[in-house]
């Protein structure tokens, strides 16, 4: 760290200064760092920045910008990597590194919201006082706001986590996703336990890969601090073995029987059914059971993973019985009621892994035929589109295909990508107009059928064009079922 970037951590850590990466939040004094970002150079918003008063630039190297703001008066601070000059800015400014406050990562590719309620769940059942980052919302006792990103920017971490700890939060739990750990959102971050759901196929166009993806997941582990972090990993996937395998401290957790030579959380899922799930947990000479309403042996594992962490944070066996009222998530296998009776749910699938999940829960329930209304958002992992597809033929008796997010695509191209996977489908009906393919797709039901609206989940918008226009898969089942 060279000695100017130094004296003005220390200057930022003496308080009275605002850090800020986005030019249009800038004020007067404030420090503004240029952090290169996917689609756009932060540098190219030096001159905005210096406009609008900001007093120190934060940048990677000497530019036409810099030398700019510089004549015009403003201190210019060079750092080879702006990510890492922001959050450690920020922790400075925050002094998030000494909040009296004890902070769980959740990350995988499917579970994690499930979990951090869950989590939420049963430390406030043991007197804690809560804090929640993730997909859902950013929400403490006295706040809640809908959150833009599962995981947000290094400075509102660190910001929030400060105003949780003001609030008298003791224990924060975070959704952390594999986007945030790659871009140092959460670098700085005291990490008092880590649970690792599952690693399945998602985000490769921006991984370019399984391993990187594998690589940008395990850093919370091996290394975020704190070094002596609670960490419960999934050993029934193949990812989480290979984490296990460099986090040899780590309980691991699962559904089956785990390696005699480490310790192994045992969940025997005893039964699974519409009602829920009964597992028998089993961890050296402990043993007790649990009675979930949750659905499906992927909501048994995170049942595992929540677990697994809190007894590895010191929370006492007993105190699980509060996951037994915990209903579920909005949009996660979200059953929607109505007065024809029928079994309609909605969920946040948009993996190929989660979709064959919840898919199969519903199969194991033992519904008559599953109707599934389903896409894939634009803009995205175009390599998934076709196992999306796979997994709705293999588990389906109708594939409907129809729009989720398109975004700048076409919406006619994106099925197009899909339809290849569904070859093997028992019945296939293409529908681009997502209302219009939920009402065909009710209009197929019967009292011994189910339907999976899958994609969305707690989302009330679709996002077309880079417009973001009003749509819920829930409220839009609840007005054609009250017409019909």
């Amino acid at each position: 760290m060279n000695r100017e970037f130094a004296a003005l951590l220390d200057e930022c850590g003496r308080g009275g200064i605002e850090v800020r990466a986005d030019s249009r939040q800038v004020g007067s004094g404030d420090i503004f760092v240029a952090v290169p970002g996917v689609k756009e150079d932060g540098a190219r918003f030096i001159p905005a920045a210096v406009e609008a008063g900001a007093k120190v630039v934060v940048c990677a190297a000497r530019s036409e910008e810099a030398a700019a703001a510089a004549s015009a008066g403003c201190r210019v601070v060079y750092h080879a990597d702006p990510r890492e000059a922001l959050w450690r800015l920020a922790q400075a400014r925050w002094h998030t590194d000494t909040l009296p406050i004890r902070i769980v990562g959740v990350t995988g590719t499917n579970g994690k919201t499930t979990c951090t309620y869950l989590l939420e769940r049963l430390f406030a059942q043991a007197g804690h006082k809560l804090g929640v980052m993730g997909t859902v919302s950013y929400r403490w006792p006295g706040h809640n706001e809908a959150a833009p990103l599962t995981t947000p920017d290094a400075l509102s971490v660190h910001a929030m986590l400060a105003a949780m700890a003001k609030d008298g939060v003791d224990v924060a739990v975070m959704e952390v996703s594999s986007h945030a750990i790659d871009q140092q959102r959460v670098c700085g971050v005291p990490f008092s336990g880590a649970a690792f759901t599952n690693l399945t196929q998602d985000h490769l166009d921006y991984h370019q890969g399984m391993e990187s993806y594998f690589q940008a997941k395990a850093r919370l582990f091996l290394e975020l601090p704190r070094a002596d972090k609670a960490m419960a990993v999934n050993a029934d996937d193949a990812w989480g073995r290979r984490l296990l395998e460099l986090c040899p401290t780590a309980l691991s957790f699962g559904l089956q029987k785990g390696a005699p030579n480490r310790r192994h959380l045992w969940g025997e899922l005893l039964s699974s059914t519409t009602e829920g799930c009964h597992l028998r947990m089993s961890l050296e000479d402990m043993r007790w059971d649990l009675r979930s309403p949750l659905v499906g042996a992927f909501n048994a594992s995170n049942l595992l993973a929540v677990q697994a962490v809190a007894l590895e944070m010191g929370i006492d066996p007993e105190a699980f019985k509060a996951l037994e009222s915990f209903t579920g998530v909005s949009g996660r296998l979200e059953r929607v009621d109505n007065p024809q009776g029928l079994s309609v749910f909605v969920d946040y699938a948009h993996t190929p892994d989660a979709l064959e999940n919840v898919l199969k829960a519903l199969r194991e329930a033992g519904f008559k035929r599953i109707v599934t209304v389903f896409g894939c958002g634009g803009n995205r992992d175009r390599t998934k589109r076709p196992i999306m597809g796979e997994a709705v033929a293999r588990w389906s008796d109708v594939a409907v295909l129809t729009s989720d997010n398109p975004r700048f695509e076409d919406p006619e191209a994106i099925l197009k990508d899909v339809l290849p996977g569904l070859a093997t489908a028992k019945e296939v009906v293409v529908e681009v107009d997502r209302r219009e393919a939920t009402s065909k797709a009710l209009s197929m039901l019967g009292k011994n059928d189910a339907l999976l609206i899958a994609g969305k989940g707690h989302e009330d918008y679709q996002i077309i064009q880079g417009v973001k226009h009003h749509y819920s898969d829930q409220e839009v089942v609840r007005e054609i079922l009250r017409c019909a």
